[in-house]
């Protein structure tokens, strides 16, 4: 396997101090490949990669990737994983989410042609939209509502994945396209909106759990470290694939079945409450990764039972933050009244 994020290699990761973006920085300084990491910190958090600021083959770059830019020296391969992730936050601002996955995409293109580098694009299962096809497999084309809210993001990744496969059929850059599903663990905001942190968070805080629609739709959960072995391995296969690839765990699970492990996990006494569905929410989805099985040799290993106990360990941690913040904050302002 021609593995270009080994040592001696540098590699640029677009949205590397997001949730899976710092993790990916990981992964690659752990190979030996020097990383710049590129965000504009919009959704992404300094925090994540502050414990890499000292290595000597790391270098942060704060930058929007809808604007042009250069890089001096060599690039090997870069990674696009800068765009806004979850509803609330790629929704709170429609224009930018869908410029950042057609202007950005297409500035972050041009950068990889000139370098010559490899180029994995980080698009998502949303691209099949509300599915009418089950599991999903790359070769459906999905029910993307093209004019809904969640447009911006779903019609925005489409856009990109239109323009990844126009620039490799021209021969001017060698693109591969992971299709990403549900993917949790460590360094999640707790703010996001994503179903995960949301129940657990809420769990750990003694809040009511809140589940949208009737908690009977599927999701499929990915733990962090397989997902990026997964983007790792399809940006080292030796010839490009040409098509893209599913990157997920085809365990589903219903939103219902979730909340209930998170109860039992962290013991909570928080009761559900439900909530109307949002609109053009999925109603079903699960990858079918036969395609990252044959061409990668890949498959995801942590269970989701597994994969939540370091979840809620990192939640826990910062719930409890918070709690003293929040208790400090509360004996100032009584000493101050005093």
């Amino acid at each position: 396997m021609d593995q270009v994020t080994a040592a001696g290699e540098t590699a640029l990761v677009a949205g590397g101090a997001g949730f899976l973006g710092s993790h990916l920085c990981d992964a690659l300084l752990a190979r030996g490949a020097s990383v710049i990491c590129l965000d504009n910190l919009l959704t992404g958090s300094a925090d994540n990669v502050a414990h890499l600021q000292n290595h000597s083959r790391f270098r942060f770059l704060q930058h929007d990737i809808c604007q042009p830019l250069k890089i001096s020296g060599k690039l090997d391969v870069v990674f696009n994983l800068a765009c806004a992730a979850s509803p609330p936050r790629y929704q709170a601002d429609p224009f930018h989410t869908m410029m950042t996955s057609v202007a950005g995409t297409l500035n972050l293109l041009q950068l990889a042609e000139a370098h010559e580098a490899r180029f994995l694009q980080a698009s998502t299962s949303e691209v099949y939209g509300d599915p009418d096809r089950h599991p999903q497999s790359e070769d459906y084309n999905g029910n993307v509502n093209c004019t809904g809210p969640r447009a911006c993001y779903d019609e925005g990744k489409r856009a990109a994945e239109a323009l990844c496969f126009d620039m490799l059929r021209a021969n001017r850059a060698d693109v591969r396209v992971a299709r990403i599903f549900n993917t949790y663990g460590p360094r999640m905001d707790p703010e996001d909106g994503r179903i995960v942190s949301n129940l657990v968070v809420q769990a750990l805080r003694g809040e009511p759990m809140t589940i949208y629609g009737t908690g009977e739709q599927t999701r499929s959960f990915c733990y962090v470290s397989d997902l990026i072995a997964g983007l790792i391995a399809l940006v080292d296969v030796a010839g490009n694939p040409g098509v893209p690839v599913n990157v997920g765990n085809p365990g589903e699970f219903t939103i219902n079945e979730l909340a209930e492990l998170v109860v039992a996990k962290t013991g909570t006494k928080s009761a559900v409450v439900f909530q109307p569905l949002p609109k053009d929410d999925p109603t079903r989805r699960k990858p079918d990764i036969s395609r990252a099985k044959a061409l990668l040799g890949w498959e995801p290993r942590v269970p989701l039972r597994e994969g939540l106990d370091t979840t809620i360990t990192h939640f826990r941690k910062i719930v409890a933050a918070q709690n003293r913040s929040g208790a400090s904050q509360k004996a100032s302002s009584l000493s101050a009244v005093v």
